[in-house]
């Protein structure tokens, strides 16, 4: 029987076996010698062991290339390292990390030899993100000394690392790989055991709605990607991350979460099955989503699902002048991009005063690219002289494109359209700006409903790249293609998608946004370490908490309604701490306080 871990004094953990050497196993292994750790890498193959060696190597050189290492170093580092096939080379570790493939009968197997084999004081980690670490933990002789620790791909530069603790996990062993995650220059946030943790459990139930959403083929997989790319400013697109983690895994994790929650946002899409059980499983075998040039590259390649240059759009109508309706950030920004491509453009509000001061406002952003060096005073100037403020929008008459960017009120969206149906001329072009309300319910305010279309800019409109082009069932061919043309002419990056609640990005963004809501609603992890945690192991620029509270919660609540109406998942019922939040009036930046408080301005 293991000692008790209150009695036994934790080692400093100075030798560590990784068993596993696959690439998450390589690295963990690159991140321990780098820190001066002893390191025995043990793996059933020895090619994989030798491949595990020579990585190092590889990485190591280049380090001395780019002057971040020594050769005395470097030396170092690979004598640290020692490879094996034998589980039994682990007698002397203080820690062994495991990263077997994601298979329970695998792991329990390799944690019930390691009973036999390393000392009563050895922590026993699992580098799983999917399955249960307390299982596995119950399967063992020493069960409070057995956690999860759950590096990021690729762990030399990723960041975070999550500490899993169970029932049944010693504070003591927690502390220990707390300290030692520390001291390799990590950040790790403390994590209770289930599926997916925190990273993961708010990422994948996001790729796992991409993965719906293209093989509902509501939009292309490059319009997916480019569309959360663009729009929420994420490395990657959700579904060449999917290639990159591998369309298996990602099942694999998926299936474990559901069997947990039930919640059918982490039910697998059937596409990740068929893909699977094809063998199309990402990077790795050279075709998933995507085509690459050859198994383990990272270089897509053309297929039969990609697209057309030029595509085989209708042709499109002439638009030279453009009305934009509105006087708010939104609506500002919008007539700013138009005029800076050169386009004539009627800012019309609801009195002159609000047009001037809207127009005012944009002035104050050109003086800013100005004093900035991107763009000269001349310039400046003749972007300004290209916009003239309206306080009626009977000076849409003559206008070929009006955008609407009033406020998301349907009723207030479909007045306004009656009006610009009997103020705009035969064939003027007449969109919305609406993230998240039915576009075609605008068109049938109209009697031109061909004409109408939604341009979803994305805030702030003139640093954004994205616009969601929406289609109506009625919307015409060529209003299509006239759009698409003026978005290229702006410098925006269209994507096509259909006339559904959140179109692209909103339909992905906020379901994230609700599960992160419930992890802090069911106490599962804190704000700050769910932020870190995205921010650190996704890439993501803000943290969900973040972004929320800059998003204004009523907002967030707003498409979350809207969402749950239409689709009628109960997963995407909004949590009930947004809307006590919302109730209370602790909208976020705007008031002060939302997920967290702010300085008064």
């Amino acid at each position: 029987m293991a000692t008790p871990l209150s009695d036994t004094p934790l080692s400093p953990l100075r030798t560590v076996a990784v068993v596993g050497l696959g690439t998450m196993g390589t690295g963990i292994a690159e991140v321990l010698a780098r820190a001066g750790r002893e390191v025995i890498g043990i793996d059933i193959s020895e090619a994989q062991a030798a491949k595990c060696v020579a990585a190092l190597e590889t990485s190591t050189a280049r380090a001395v290339e780019r002057e971040r290492l020594t050769e005395q170093e470097r030396a170092g580092v690979l004598g640290r390292l020692r490879v094996s096939t034998d589980l039994r080379t682990a007698a002397d570790a203080d820690l062994v990390i495991e990263v077997a493939p994601e298979s329970y009968e695998v792991k329990q197997q390799i944690f019930r030899e390691l009973d036999g084999i390393v000392r009563p004081e050895a922590i026993l980690a699992t580098g799983t993100n999917a399955l249960s670490v307390t299982r596995l933990a119950a399967d063992s002789q020493r069960p409070e000394r057995v956690l999860g620790l759950h590096f990021f791909n690729p762990a030399p530069a990723m960041k975070l690392v999550e500490v899993v603790s169970s029932v049944l996990t010693a504070p003591g062993a927690v502390a220990a790989v707390t300290d030692l995650a520390l001291e390799l220059g990590k950040e790790p946030v403390a994590v209770g055991d289930r599926p997916g943790f925190v990273a993961d459990g708010l990422l994948f139930g996001y790729l796992n709605q991409a993965a719906a959403m293209y093989e509902a083929k509501y939009a292309s997989r490059e319009d997916i990607d480019a569309a959360m790319r663009l729009g929420c400013g994420l490395p990657m697109g959700p579904l060449a991350l999917l290639d990159l983690i591998g369309i298996d895994t990602a099942r694999t994790v998926l299936e474990a979460m559901y069997s947990e929650s039930r919640d059918r946002l982490h039910a697998p899409a059937p596409i990740l099955k068929q893909l699977s059980e094809a063998g199309l499983t990402g990077r790795k075998s050279g075709r998933g989503f995507y085509t690459y040039e050859a198994p383990g590259s990272a270089t897509v390649v053309r297929d039969t699902l990609t697209p057309q240059e030029g595509g085989s759009l209708a042709a499109g109508r002439p638009v030279s002048s453009v009305g934009v309706a509105g006087s708010g950030t939104m609506a500002s920004g919008i007539a700013e991009v138009f005029a800076k491509a050169g386009y004539s453009v009627v800012l019309a509000a609801r009195s002159p005063e609000k047009a001037e001061a809207a127009k005012a406002r944009i002035g104050k952003s050109l003086t800013r690219s100005v004093d900035k060096g991107r763009m000269t005073a001349e310039a400046a100037a003749a972007t300004l002289e290209l916009i003239v403020p309206a306080g009626s929008y009977d000076a849409f008459a003559e206008v070929d494109l009006a955008v609407e960017a009033v406020a998301e009120d349907l009723e207030v969206k479909q007045q306004l359209f009656a009006t610009l149906d009997k103020v705009c001329k035969p064939g003027a072009i007449l969109a919305t700006t609406t993230s998240s309300l039915p576009v075609v319910a605008c068109a049938r305010a109209t009697s031109r409903p061909q004409d109408v279309i939604g341009m979803h800019f994305f805030n702030p409109a003139p640093a954004m790249k994205l616009v969601e082009v929406v289609r109506t069932v009625l919307t015409g061919d060529d209003v299509h293609a006239t759009v698409r043309e003026v978005c290229a002419r702006i410098r925006k990056h269209a994507v096509d998608c259909g006339d559904r609640a959140g179109f692209i990005v909103n339909a992905l963004l906020f379901p994230y946004l609700n599960n992160a809501i419930k992890m802090v609603q069911d106490h599962y992890a804190t704000l700050d370490d769910i932020d870190a945690a995205m921010k650190l192991g996704g890439g993501y620029p803000m943290g969900p908490f973040e972004l929320l509270d800059v998003v204004g919660l009523d907002v967030s609540l707003a498409i979350e309604q809207v969402l749950h109406r239409e689709f009628r998942d109960p997963g995407l019922a909004p949590a009930p701490l947004l809307e006590h939040l919302v109730a209370a009036g602790c909208l976020g930046r705007k008031t002060g306080r939302g997920f967290r408080e702010y300085a008064r301005r």
